[in-house]
């Protein structure tokens, strides 16, 4: 781990390749799992005023969770996240003609609906934030459903943080990205 301002960032992010491999993963991530995506506070805004041309993206199953639970849900513990479709799939989710989980929320954005991409989790993954009271912690979040975009990633050279650049840039802001790009660089300089 090392600090960079207010987070610490596990070196993982660094020394793990990573490029998603949709044609084999058919976007497991957006299917499995026991939770829906996590949502920043600041997101549950953009997600109720967004919802009107979203909705036309999305699946008849994913309408009628979302407006059965919300547009968002808060678990007990208080963490937020997108609804699920029967315990299962992130309601926002589409799939195209060969079976693959796409985001509703990024269709929209595609086709120039909305100025919003996806929420700002979605987006880092395979990183993952948790905040705290006093620093975020920046980790690489390892699944199984992955590995092909692990292989992938190692096959193309690409580390995880140059294939999430554009989503931490969004999260932490471009002077804290190159701060991690000189990190990055003196970890590389210091294996060879």
């Amino acid at each position: 781990m090392f600090q960079l301002g207010k987070t610490l960032v596990s070196e993982e992010i660094i020394k793990n390749d990573f490029v998603c491999n949709l044609s084999a993963c058919k976007g497991a991530c957006c299917i499995d799992g026991e939770a829906g995506a996590p949502v920043e506070e600041e997101e549950t805004s953009i997600l109720e005023e967004i919802y009107p041309r979203v909705k036309p993206f999305l699946r008849a199953e994913g309408i009628e969770a979302i407006e059965k639970q919300g547009k968002y849900i808060i678990r007990e513990n208080g963490e937020i996240e997108t609804p699920l479709i029967d315990g299962a799939d992130c309601a926002y989710v589409t799939f195209d003609d060969n079976g693959t989980a796409l985001c509703g929320i990024e269709e929209a954005y595609n086709q120039g609906e909305i100025s919003w991409k996806k929420p700002v989790s979605c987006h880092l993954y395979p990183v993952r934030v948790e905040e705290y009271t006093s620093f975020s912690a920046v980790n690489y979040h390892r699944w199984e459903i992955c590995d092909d975009a692990c292989s992938l990633g190692k096959e193309l050279q690409v580390p995880i943080y140059k294939f999430v650049k554009e989503a931490l840039i969004r999260k932490f802001g471009e002077d804290w990205y190159t701060e991690l790009e000189k990190v990055a660089a003196d970890l590389s300089g210091s294996k060879k």
